[in-house]
């Protein structure tokens, strides 16, 4: 999370394991971005008021929205869909609406779109809450590193630039050439160990290994005090879905002697074999960083709390940030009104999103679980389909 997000991955829970229709020009003239929600295609959805949102679900929305707001209007929209101006009077107008009125707030501010063909895949993602300690004491004894200092991006010329054109992250040795940086293998063997860089101390590596998946998680500790951490940075190492791994190896399936691919499932492999899966785990070259966290919330990619089914992950070529996400799925408990506060490696595509569950063994096993299917319709401030000649 290196702007403070939930997760630098959102959305690995169940994707990274196992790791349309018309198109529409702009009324420039000017061909849309590639890869973009005007690329792939935008629709006129149906009115609000037929969506038959609860007045709960809406008012839960509303404040979520209200949060972002302060975001919403400064930042550039990369779906192109909007402008930051676009969304000024209904953040206006969310400031003091009466939390008696939410579904009047949305039935009055806006319409719906789809993008492309509609068709949603939801996975889900939570805060993981897991044993561990500010500083280290008997049974804590994997270190949760903040950012180090020697974790830079190479001058120019010193390595070949990144495909989207940035210079690659790793360090300089101690003859002054820039190499990656230690990875995962390297990492928990010590290659960090005496620099001053724990901020905390976990109790089960596996545990740790899932929470850095995750990007963001709690550590409690025997007296039941509760430190908050989330992203501050990634070794630049590649990541690797174990479950992948695990599934080419014909680990995953229903049959004697696999497992299933949900994060439990794999969880229970790993522990079941324990030096396989240690193994299994380095495969994964990558290393989250952590810094503490303060406030009332994990923090997505908007810069604003994230929510228990509330708050979702999206890809923001094709979803504004702030913007409400309507969803109809073929799992209830997420159905309804979401709103995008939060992006995620795995979160890639029209129509692709990632929901909150917020920390507990309740959201550990829904996030862990959720794999849903069905419509999507994003929620656009009036006149945003007209301005683009949308029908």
């Amino acid at each position: 999370m290196a702007r403070g997000r939930l997760r630098s991955l959102a959305g690995l829970t169940l994707l990274l394991f196992l790791s349309a229709c018309g198109r529409l020009v702009p009324p420039t003239g000017i061909p849309p971005t590639a890869g973009t929600a005007l690329a792939a295609g935008l629709h006129a959805g149906p009115p609000v008021a037929r969506l038959g949102l609860s007045g709960a679900d809406a008012g839960a929305a509303l404040a979520s929205f209200r949060e972002s707001c302060p975001k919403l209007l400064v930042r550039d929209d990369a779906s192109g869909l909007t402008r930051a101006a676009d969304w000024k009077p209904a953040c206006d107008a969310a400031g003091a609406w009466s939390s008696a009125g939410p579904l009047d707030f949305f039935e009055r501010y806006f319409e719906t779109a789809r993008i492309g063909d509609g068709k949603a895949f939801v996975t889900g993602y939570y805060e993981p809450e897991i044993a561990g300690v500010r500083r280290r004491q008997p049974g804590f004894d994997v270190p949760v590193y903040g950012l180090p200092p020697d974790l830079v991006r190479a001058r120019p010329g010193d390595a070949a630039p990144l495909p989207a054109g940035r210079q690659p992250v790793g360090r300089y040795d101690a003859s002054g050439k820039f190499v990656p940086y230690w990875d995962r293998a390297d990492i928990e063997s010590g290659a960090l160990m005496g620099k001053g860089l724990e901020i905390g101390w976990a109790a089960d590596p596996v545990e740790f290994f899932f929470l850095q998946i995750q990007g963001s998680g709690r550590l409690r500790a025997p007296d039941g005090s509760v430190m908050r951490i989330g992203y501050a940075g990634q070794n630049g190492q590649p990541y690797t879905g174990i479950g992948a791994v695990m599934r080419e190896r014909g680990l995953i399936g229903s049959g004697p002697g696999q497992y299933s691919g949900s994060m439990q499932g794999i969880m229970r492999y790993i522990r079941e074999h324990p030096a396989e899966g240690r193994a299994l785990m380095r495969e994964n070259r990558s290393w989250v960083f952590f810094r503490e966290l303060t406030g009332d919330g994990p923090v997505g990619a908007l810069g604003v709390p994230v929510r228990r089914e509330s708050s979702v992950a999206v890809d923001p070529k094709f979803v504004p940030l702030g913007a409400p996400v309507w969803l109809d799925l073929d799992r209830r408990e997420a159905d309804g009104l979401w709103i995008a506060q939060d992006t995620g490696g795995a979160i890639k595509g029209a129509n692709r999103f990632d929901s909150f569950w917020g920390a507990g063994e309740d959201a550990r096993a829904t996030a862990g679980g959720m794999s849903a299917r069905g419509e999507a319709l994003l929620f656009l401030p009036k006149g945003t389909l007209g301005k683009h000649g949308a029908r």
